[in-house]
């Protein structure tokens, strides 16, 4: 068997112990490397010429990316779970206990387990490498750091920035690292593995003091302090996740623990506490999320089919849409984007969008603003068809309307080569439709980005009967490089996402013709799972965007999809959300920077008097809303617009914030169970009418018992 560890003498009598994962490109901490790493460790202090031991990898851009997370889907109790957690505990500590100074080589990626396995070491030096990062992700995952990173984390960054690492699992770079303690120094690349060992040869150092804020200072030194230190984050927590997710107030437990009562006890509590997250049904739904997004990376979205090489893309539209597309295009694909748009003005939009964009990384001393200048060169703009004959990909991004989309294709067509991909960001005229333009139709697809376009991370692409598997397979790898997860949808009406959102943002509308008021409805969702409540969604898109789209999925997908009338009033009202500053809430002057205000008037224009809800109305109101998407997410797998259950979920989650605890709309219909959810939908198609039946595929699955996922 190939070793992952490697330990080499030098003269000068430090030890370096390189850790390579054979067949891997990244290293990864996996269970049968205990007992090698125990034997390296007691092969080191039997030998007394050894007088240091400098940690490195042999992996370039990646010390080490965590535990390898297929070990905890293997677990199958809380005993095994936590087993995990002590044998990292006993490695670590052992590293630890070593008499000679043991120093960390961190280059790339040094993230979760790797992380912890540096703070097991004296001293830590890391590279100047863009892609070295240092953090704890498990939190995102469901799980706590489990390695001892909720002891050895607070004591060497102080607790403040320990929990606010450990609840947001953000990412640290070098300089920052270096700024809280987190390294002893930052060097470059050509120097790190010489900095290490001089380090080691000076012998073990007391870490240097971190520098506190002097009110961190004050709350961090004292029980009293650290208590108010815990009860805010607790209460911070509680008001972010609703409950939803038990991982943070377990990490905050952690911490307030060991430094209540030591780092043995810490230890012990964080075991468990690991343990029991591991085997919680949040943390299973977060990693299927994980495994999901990692297999489709692998996928082409047409089997074997290689994709084209995108060396030059058009985006016709200025507007915020089409200077979200160049934006990613230039700053994350790093592919020249050239923007069309009828007026200058248009131009100058998206060029000041992309820019914006690139200067808060400036601002942030992310970026240099010489790399932000060379990303806006990337970006060039014209007002005529012009500089385009070798664009590999046109992306349109212009008003929905089916006749100028025609014209779009035709001009295209016209100017540019003959193998020219049209993608279009429709949101919910079906691509076929569009294709009808088209000679060449096999070049015509769809491309759906969502709003803001730089902060979304799905796109639906979308192919209609006669898109070519090379295209499809071209504009999957394009949207993979412009930092997206795009998911293949088959063509029609709302494709999937918007077709599943469209009939959840009805019956939200249904229910405030109830009486219902604004802000329990958003409370009802929000509480539920959802990161913003359906109306001020509504507010967010635009209460025109929305009547635009409802009458085209009525016509072809029938009455469910017909929006109440109240739509008409509120247009006629002219009330079309946060772009014009009037919609169900209050904006500019009137409203409140710390809570959101509903706009009262509202109630009267459509005629109403608003009621209030208890917890358990609550609950109702946000099922009403959510059957109907778990619903209508099934018709579209039944009618092969989406190809899995496992696309279906990806899509809901990263496409529109469907509960990513509950894992998907699949998943949560598997926990459900598919007769309680027909159940359910029977109540209210009794009550409330036919836009709530069953589909056929989920009564089929009721009766047989079936489930999405094995």
């Amino acid at each position: 068997m190939e070793k992952t560890f490697n330990l080499v003498r030098r003269e000068d009598g430090i030890a370096v112990l390189t850790i390579d994962v054979p067949g891997e490109t990244m290293n990864t901490l996996r269970t049968e490397f205990g007992p090698e790493i125990t034997e390296i460790l007691a092969e080191i202090k039997a030998d007394n010429s050894i007088k240091g031991l400098v940690l490195a990898s042999a992996k370039k851009d990646c010390f080490v990316a965590g535990a390898d997370i297929s070990m905890l889907d293997a677990c199958t109790s809380v005993e095994d779970a936590k087993a995990l957690s002590q044998q990292g505990h006993r490695v670590f500590n052992e590293l630890e206990a070593m008499s000679i100074p043991v120093v960390a080589a961190i280059d790339g990626v040094c993230l979760g387990g790797g992380l912890e396995l540096a703070l097991a070491c004296h001293q830590r030096v890391c590279s100047q490498n863009s892609k070295t990062m240092m953090g704890v992700p498990e939190v995102q995952l469901g799980l706590l750091p489990g390695g001892g990173g909720t002891q050895r984390l607070p004591r060497l960054v102080g607790i403040t920035t320990a929990l606010d690492m450990m609840l947001t699992g953000k990412q640290i770079r070098p300089k920052q690292a270096l700024k809280m303690g987190l390294v002893d120094d930052v060097v470059p690349e050509s120097i790190l593995l010489a900095t290490a060992v001089e380090m080691a040869l000076k012998g073990k150092r007391v870490p240097k003091k971190v520098k506190k804020s002097l009110l961190n200072k004050l709350l961090e030194g004292t029980s009293f302090g650290r208590n108010i230190i815990f009860d805010q984050a607790g209460k911070q927590v509680q008001q972010k996740t609703q409950g939803n997710y038990p991982a943070p107030a377990k990490i905050i437990d952690c911490v307030r623990q060991g430094m209540a009562k030591g780092k043995t006890t810490g230890l012990e509590v964080e075991a468990s506490h690991f343990a029991e997250l591991v085997m919680s049904t949040e943390s299973a739904a977060l990693r299927s999320i994980f495994f999901a997004t990692t297999e489709m990376k692998r996928e082409t979205g047409a089997g074997d089919v290689v994709p084209r090489k995108v060396n030059k893309v058009m985006v016709l539209g200025g507007g915020l849409m089409g200077g979200g597309i160049a934006s990613v295009t230039t700053s994350k694909a790093k592919i020249p984007a050239r923007v069309k748009d009828i007026s200058e003005q248009g131009l100058s939009n998206a060029l000041s969008y992309a820019y914006k964009l690139l200067d808060k990384g400036v601002k942030r001393r992310h970026m240099t603003p010489s790399a932000r200048d060379n990303i806006m060169s990337l970006m060039t703009t014209t007002t005529e068809y012009k500089g385009i004959k070798d664009a590999d990909i046109v992306v349109e991004a212009v008003f929905e309307d089916l006749n100028l989309k025609h014209q779009m294709v035709k001009d295209v067509e016209r100017e540019c080569g003959e193998n020219t991909i049209f993608a279009s960001n429709t949101s919910s005229l079906p691509i076929s439709q569009i294709a009808e333009a088209a000679t060449r139709p096999e070049n015509i697809i769809g491309l759906h980005y969502f709003s803001p376009v730089e902060k979304m991370p799905l796109v639906e692409v979308i192919a209609h009967k006669k898109t070519s598997p090379e295209t499809i397979a071209t504009v999957v790898a394009f949207a993979r490089k412009q930092g997206k997860t795009p998911i293949v949808v088959q063509d029609g009406a709302g494709f999937y996402v918007n077709r599943i959102l469209a009939l959840y943002m009805n019956e939200a509308a249904q229910l405030l013709l109830e009486g219902q008021s604004v802000d329990h409805l958003d409370k009802a969702l929000v509480k539920f799972g959802f990161p913003v409540g359906p109306m001020t969604l509504l507010d967010e898109v635009g209460i025109d965007v929305g009547a635009k789209i409802s009458p085209i999925l009525a016509a072809e997908l029938g009455e469910r999809f017909k929006a109440p009338a109240a739509f008409d009033k509120l247009l006629g009202d002219d009330r079309k959300g946060r772009k014009n500053g009037k919609g169900f809430y209050l904006y500019g002057k009137k409203s409140n920077k710390k809570a959101k205000r509903v706009d009262e008037s509202v109630y009267k224009l459509l005629g109403l008097t608003p009621g209030t809800s208890t917890p358990g109305e609550l609950a109702d109101i946000a099922e009403r809303c959510v059957v109907q998407m778990l619903n209508e997410a099934v018709r579209c797998l039944e009618e092969g617009i989406i190809a899995s259950p496992r696309d279906g979920d990806i899509g809901a989650i990263f496409g529109i914030g469907f509960p990513p605890f509950l894992g998907g709309p699949f998943h949560y219909i598997d926990t459900l169970g598919a007769g309680v959810l027909v159940a359910k939908l029977e109540t209210y198609q009794a009550k409330h009418g036919d836009r709530f039946a069953a589909c056929d595929k989920l009564k089929q699955m009721a009766e047989t018992n079936q489930r999405f996922f094995d």
